[in-house]
């Protein structure tokens, strides 16, 4: 069964949910997440040696995963050699993580991988015996950004979360974050078919569904439909759909508008595609 998208547009006056639910609380999605998603050998190679060329080039070798996850990213940094620093808001995909590590101990570099549970707007606060001088980078990759909901309707939360991104860089460090081309689903009713970031072999459909708020999209919920042998399993994951250009200017406003800031589609430069099914955002503290 390819994987197929269906679009469903929703008209709502718009009731938005206190705080930042966590969708993989049942512990539902996060099984099957890990189940979809694998290890780290399924990552795509463009994305290893971008992310990871990116970050030896550059110089890093300390790195924040602020969207650790199941840890597939983490555990790709640690096996290549960088001192990782890990946290997620969810203890359900965490203790996937922690599984890892435990597995992993007699390792001396995920003996020292450090794994927290932290939220992005007390992130600083939650993490700060580890900032130290400060992180080379941060990421916060897979689309991940986009669980944050716009609770008050100006973004408020989302710019907390970014500016304590920011604070716990050091000078000079990079903030890598991305999000799905939202535009194009705004546009078209659907999201791509294929992830840049996974090479799952497990048979997919999604259906799209768009909350349209006071005339303005306000969140996009995907429905996924994933087959792991015999078995069928349903749930659905809520995005907030950040658009490109005030995506950028929130960047800018926060890191200052003439830091160093460059923005990928699909692990390319945009003039070679222009149209992409995620963009990826690189931008650095001001010295």
């Amino acid at each position: 069964m390819p994987e197929s998208e269906n679009t469903m547009y929703i008209r709502s006056n718009g009731i938005s949910a206190e705080g930042t639910r966590d969708q993989y609380a049942d512990g539902k999605a996060a099984k099957v997440w890990e189940v979809f998603i694998g290890d780290t050998k399924v990552r795509t190679m463009n994305y290893r040696n971008f992310l990871v060329n990116m970050l030896r080039n550059r110089g890093c070798k300390r790195v924040l995963d602020v969207a650790c996850g199941t840890g597939v990213d983490s555990i790709m940094l640690v096996e290549e050699g960088f001192e990782v620093v890990s946290c997620d808001a969810s203890d359900k995909m965490l203790k996937y993580a922690l599984k890892e590590r435990w597995n992993r101990r007699k390792d001396i570099s995920f003996e020292n991988w450090v794994i927290e549970e932290a939220n992005w707007l007390t992130l600083y606060d939650n993490i700060k015996d580890h900032v130290k001088g400060g992180f080379d980078a941060v990421i916060c990759l897979g689309n991940s950004f986009a669980h944050m909901p716009d609770n008050y309707g100006d973004q408020r939360e989302q710019k907390q979360a970014i500016t304590n991104f920011e604070k716990c860089l050091k000078p000079g460090g990079l903030l890598f974050i991305d999000h799905r081309n939202y535009d194009s689903i705004m546009e078209t009713g659907s999201a791509p078919s294929k992830s840049i970031y996974y090479n799952s072999q497990h048979m997919t459909d999604i259906k799209t569904s768009v909350l349209i708020v006071a005339g303005k999209p306000a969140m996009v919920s995907l429905d996924y439909l994933i087959s792991t042998g015999d078995e069928t399993s349903e749930f659905r994951l809520s995005y907030y759909p950040h658009q490109l250009e005030v995506f950028k200017k929130i960047l800018r406003d926060i890191f200052g508008h003439n830091s160093y800031h460059e923005i990928y589609g699909d692990f390319k430069e945009l003039r070679e595609n222009d149209n992409p099914a995620f963009y990826i955002h690189i931008i650095e503290k001001s010295e």
